[in-house]
C-alpha cells in the first residue's frame, strides 16, 4: 500500500528547462475537456475573474504500485499532496475570485476515483488525447508507456495566460504560491 499523501524527504527538485517560457499572455485554446463532475469544460470560455489550472502528471492509487522509478523523476511525485493543498485552500481561492481545476492526461473514470477519495470540491479535467497540452505546447514526459504532462500551474484571465508556475516544487506548496500571487493583483 502506497502512502501518496506524504512526500519523500529526498524528492529531487525539477529544474527550469525553459519549456514554459512561451506561455505568458498566450491565448487559451478552446478545447472541450471532460470533467469529473460530468460537465464538458472549455477553459477558454470560463468567465470567472481568475481560473487556476494545476496540471499534474498522474494521481496514484494507494492499492496500485507507482510507475518504475517514479520517485526519482524530478517533478513526478506529489500529485496527491498538490491536489489536497488546492482542496484545503479552495475557499480562500474562491474568495480571491479564482475557480480551480486540476488537469492530467488520465481518463475521467480514473480521475473520478481520485476526486471522490480526496474529497475534492472542484473538478479534475481529462486531457487524455493531450489536445489542450499540445495546443499550448506544454512540457510532456514519458514513463511506463504513458505520456504525461509535467507539473505546472496556469492562471487564466479573459482567455489568456496571466501567470504560470513552472517548475512547481514542492507540489504541496503550490496552492500557497498561487494565493500569494492572486493577493498581489488589483481587484477584478
Amino acid at each position: 500500500m502506497n502512502n501518496l499523501t506524504e512526500l519523500p524527504a529526498d524528492l529531487p527538485a525539477p529544474e527550469d528547462d525553459g519549456a514554459c517560457d512561451h506561455l505568458p499572455l498566450a491565448v487559451v485554446p478552446s478545447v472541450l475537456l471532460p470533467a469529473t463532475d460530468g460537465a464538458m469544460v472549455d477553459l477558454a470560455a470560463q468567465g470567472d475573474p481568475w481560473v487556476v489550472v494545476y496540471c499534474y502528471p498522474r494521481t496514484g492509487r494507494p492499492d496500485q504500485p507507482l510507475p518504475d522509478g517514479w520517485d526519482g523523476i524530478p517533478g513526478a511525485r506529489g500529485c496527491t499532496p498538490q491536489s489536497c493543498a488546492f482542496r484545503d485552500h479552495h475557499a480562500e481561492l474562491a474568495a480571491l475570485g479564482a475557480r480551480v481545476f486540476g488537469l492530467s492526461s488520465q481518463e475521467t473514470g480514473y480521475q473520478q476515483e481520485a476526486a471522490a477519495r480526496l474529497h475534492l470540491p472542484f473538478p479534475l479535467l481529462s486531457d487524455r488525447e493531450l489536445a489542450f497540452a499540445k495546443a499550448l505546447d506544454l512540457p510532456l514526459f514519458q514513463v511506463d508507456g504513458m505520456t504525461l504532462i509535467k507539473r505546472l500551474t496556469l492562471i487564466l484571465r479573459e482567455g489568456r495566460i496571466a501567470k504560470h508556475f513552472y517548475p512547481v516544487f514542492p507540489p504541496d506548496r503550490n496552492a500557497d504560491q498561487v494565493m500569494a500571487w492572486l493577493r498581489r493583483q488589483p481587484p477584478a
